[in-house]
This record gives structure tokens, C-alpha cells and sequence, in this order.
């Protein structure tokens, strides 16, 4: 993503006016009085100097393809040259993603590439239609995305557990057992069911994978359809709302963008289903996220957008 708050700002408004970009410049990374609260500025971050010192420069070439990037380059997920490598926090989760990718989204304008640079362990990203096989592991996997039968963060724990013992069930044909016998297994089943509940942190480890969507809410359905997701565990981020500065009309503000969704799953993971205090280990992966919003939101404001 191109990121000069000249740029952004005209491509928010390309059918307005030029603005006055001295003013932009001058008022940069500075909040002024006027404008609201930021909602991510309690956020435990890497000092985003590096950040500050290549916005000054400008674009810079990518050390792989060589194209002219700002920060990183959104196509090979690596940083430009003006921003080393080992001044990028390197974010530990807990959990392997998935990010698979609509084939039509456009690179520059998607935050998946930030949980890439943020967490390479443990992030992969595939373009649609090229996915992995999940059936085999579907009752270690979740997939985040909104629907009739999303469950809560909190509700992983009991809601896996029914996906093991429904892949028992399949595996040995459970159907055959007599049926004293076949009620007795169903009662003592409902029983551990009951007290996932109170489950302990060995019972969350059993996830192992989240599964994440990059795509505009209007190209989705082809990917949520797809066969190879079906009968997944689906998670709904239900309280959180978007900072995104490309937030769709018309659409709910509970609606995160990728990185937004990335990195709240993992605050709601590490106290409802760890059981742990979150202590900011994940407020890294805002990194980019953060630096851009600030930079577009004070743009606007000095454009007289808000």
C-alpha cells in the first residue's frame, strides 16, 4: 500500500478536490485537539520510528522484486529497504493461521499482508481457490467469519469438543451400538460437554488452526461455500468495532477488517478459553495498522473530513 496522507487521503476522495497537501504534511502524526479519542492508542507497541524515519523518505524499492513500495511490499510480504527487518516486532501466537485470500482483492488495499510480516511462524496465506484439505483435522480448526451458527470465543472449548465426538461417531459408526448401550455413551458424552464449560487451559490448546477470510463482504460467498469449509467450527467476533479506514458502507462496524479480526480473536482467546491476563503480547500485530490510522485519521481532520 502506497502511504503518503496526500495519497490516502485523495484516494478516500478521488472524485473531490486536491487538497492541501502543506497541511497534511504538517500535521502528519500529530493529533490535534479537535479530533476524538483514538481508540488504539492504549495499545503496548514497538516503537514506530522505523516507521516515522521511511515516511519521511518516501517509497523505497522491495529488496525481492524491486518494485517502489511504502514500508513493505504488500506482493512478496517482506519490508522495503528503508525499513529493517530487525526493527519489525516479531509477534509469538499461540495458534497457526490461515489467510485465504479472494483472487480479487486488491493487494495493496488488504491488512492480511501485516499478519505475515508480524508473525511469520505462524502465518500462511493462500489465494483462492488454492486452499488445503481440512477435513481430516476439522476438530482442531476454526473458521472466523459471521453466520446462524457462529459461536463465541468463550463457547470454543465445549463446541470442539462436539466436533471430536461427532468425528468419533463418523469414524466408527456409533448408529450400530445397541441402544442401551448407545444411550449410555450419549449421556456420559453430554456430561463432558457440560463441563467444558469450566474447562482449563489443556481443553483450549485442542485448537490448533484459525482459518481467516481476506475478501471484501460482498465477494465472500464464493470462499464460504467452498466445500473443503464446510463443517468447520465458525466464530463470530461479535464485540468489537472496526477502526478500518475502508470500513464498507453499509455494513455493520462489527465487521473487522483482517488484521483488526486477527488480533482480537487472540485478546478474547488468551482470557476466555487460556484463562490467562492479557498483557499486550498481541498489540504488535496493530503495528502497521495503528501507524496508518493515525496518519489517515489526522489527514482527514486536517482536510476537514471530520
Amino acid at each position: 500500500m502506497s502511504l503518503n496522507s496526500s495519497t490516502l487521503l485523495n484516494e478516500e476522495n478521488s472524485q473531490g478536490p486536491k487538497r492541501n497537501t502543506g497541511c497534511l504534511e504538517s500535521l502528519e502524526m500529530q493529533t490535534p485537539p479537535s479530533l476524538p479519542d483514538n481508540p488504539l492508542q492504549q495499545l503496548q507497541l514497538a516503537s514506530q520510528e522505523v516507521l516515522e524515519k521511511a515516511k519521511k523518505s518516501g517509497r523505497s524499492r522491495c529488496p525481492r522484486c524491486g518494485s517502489s513500495r511504502m514500508f513493505y511490499c504488500y506482493t512478496c510480504f517482506v519490508p522495503v529497504e528503508t525499513v529493517p527487518t530487525e526493527e519489525i516486532p516479531n509477534v509469538k501466537l499461540p495458534l497457526k493461521i490461515d489467510i485465504i485470500k479472494h483472487p480479487n482483492e486488491t493487494d495493496g488495499k488488504s491488512t492480511a499482508v501485516h499478519a505475515k510480516l508480524l508473525a511469520p511462524d505462524d502465518v500462511t496465506i493462500y489465494k483462492y481457490p488454492c486452499i488445503p484439505e481440512y477435513k481430516e483435522k476439522r476438530h482442531e480448526i476454526a473458521l472466523i467469519f459471521p453466520g446462524p451458527n457462529s459461536v463465541s470465543v468463550k463457547d470454543i472449548a465445549f463446541h470442539l469438543q462436539k466436533h471430536t465426538k461427532k468425528g468419533v461417531c463418523d469414524n466408527d459408526d456409533c448408529s450400530r451400538e445397541p441402544f442401551l448401550k448407545r444411550a449410555k455413551i450419549e449421556l456420559k458424552e453430554e456430561k463432558i460437554l457440560n463441563g467444558c464449560s469450566t474447562s482449563n487451559r489443556s481443553e483450549g490448546t485442542k485448537l490448533k488452526k484459525i482459518i481467516f477470510i481476506d475478501s471484501t463482504w460482498n465477494q465472500t460467498n464464493k470462499i464460504i461455500t467452498d466445500e473443503r469449509l464446510q463443517g468447520l467450527l465458525q466464530i463470530e467476533l461479535k464485540t468489537r468495532k472496526t477502526c478500518f479506514w475502508r470500513h464498507q458502507k453499509g455494513k455493520p462496524d462489527t465487521y473487522l477488517s483482517t488484521i483488526e479480526a486477527i488480533y482480537y480473536f487472540f485478546v478474547d482467546y488468551q482470557q476466555e478459553v487460556l484463562k490467562e491476563n492479557y498483557e499486550g503480547q498481541y498489540d504488535n500485530l496493530l503495528f502497521f495498522f495503528s501507524f496508518m490510522y493515525t496518519l489517515i485519521r489526522n489527514a482527514k481532520c486536517c482536510a476537514g473530513k471530520e
